[in-house]
């Protein structure tokens, strides 16, 4: 059986168990996390090495071992500069900068909502004074009043929402939810780069869902190009006040439409990809049948071959 073994950084490791979630199987002691799909069976342990066996195990392998080292990892030399191309230097904090970050990837029910925000120099104390952070440390309710003082103070920002029936379809013509994220966050800064064009820039920043190669692969396959001074950073809500903005800004309208759906359905919609969401689809599955799902879920998360075992 061909096969190939690489050591990747964990980041990348945990970016993949993020990636394959819903073709995960039975993990081996010693392993983070295996995997199987069409092309291979991958297994990724603790010592950082993974391993890649099947019929095309390089098809697989090529997704994650051509990318760059995870950037937010690497350090600055002496001019203060980063050393890697796409890790952002640590003036850009402070400075006027773009900020994307997505909500609703993990989620079963419910779409995709990106949003972009532009933050000048002079609006991060305010921001910060505010209670503008890392939305993940904030409740719902805090979430959706932040969202609605961001607005209000005029901010420029793009939001882009990604509906179930249109992922589905995304889904199966082969799109990965990763692509539909890139395609997503690269609309957003497209957008928002219009809007500011006559305003002081000093850079974009993603919060970091894939290797910089992959995500350029994935605009460069829809013919287009990463714009000027992008960078990338895992957990960038954390340093950066633009990205945690849009992190708020997009996990409130996933709330939003959370609300909507529920509404719509007759049934509280639970965030997530949980038992208890399994046991809500059987539910719809029973009342309203399963092409009701295709409206409000992404269908080809395991959870829909899960909920079955409920009806």
């Amino acid at each position: 059986m061909p096969q190939s073994v690489h050591t990747l950084p964990y980041n990348t490791i945990k970016k993949m168990m993020q990636h394959y979630h819903t073709s995960l199987t039975t993990t081996p002691q010693g392993a983070v996390f295996r995997a199987k799909t069409e092309h291979a069976v991958i297994t990724a342990y603790k010592s950082g090495k993974v391993l890649f066996q099947g019929g095309s195990p390089e098809k697989e392998a090529g997704k994650w071992t051509d990318a760059t080292v995870n950037t937010s990892t690497k350090k600055e030399n002496s001019t203060g500069k980063p050393q890697s191309t796409y890790a952002p230097p640590s003036t850009l904090f402070s400075q006027s900068h773009i900020g994307t970050d997505e909500a609703g990837t993990g989620d079963y029910f419910g779409p995709i909502t990106v949003a972009g925000v532009y933050v000048s120099a002079d609006q991060i104390d305010t921001l910060k004074k505010m209670g503008v952070k890392d939305s993940k440390n904030l409740t719902d309710a805090t979430i959706r009043k932040l969202s609605r003082e961001i607005v209000k103070m005029n901010i420029p920002y793009t939001l882009m929402v990604l509906a179930n029936e249109k992922y589905n379809k995304l889904q199966a013509s082969g799109w990965s939810q990763g692509k539909m994220k890139a395609m997503l966050h690269h609309s957003v800064i497209k957008s928002l780069l219009k809007k500011v064009e006559d305003k002081p820039l000093e850079g974009v920043l993603i919060d970091q869902f894939c290797e910089p190669a992959i995500y350029k692969r994935h605009i460069a396959s829809e013919k287009q190009l990463l714009a000027e001074k992008t960078y990338f950073m895992t957990k960038a809500e954390s340093y950066s006040i633009a990205v945690a903005a849009g992190s708020i800004i997009a996990r409130s309208r996933f709330l939003d439409e959370i609300d909507r759906l529920s509404e719509k359905l007759g049934v509280t919609i639970p965030k997530g990809a949980s038992k208890k969401v399994d046991q809500v689809i059987a539910r719809l599955i029973t009342e309203q049948g399963e092409d009701a799902l295709n409206q409000c879920a992404k269908t080809h998360f395991a959870n829909t071959t899960k909920a079955k075992a409920y009806l």
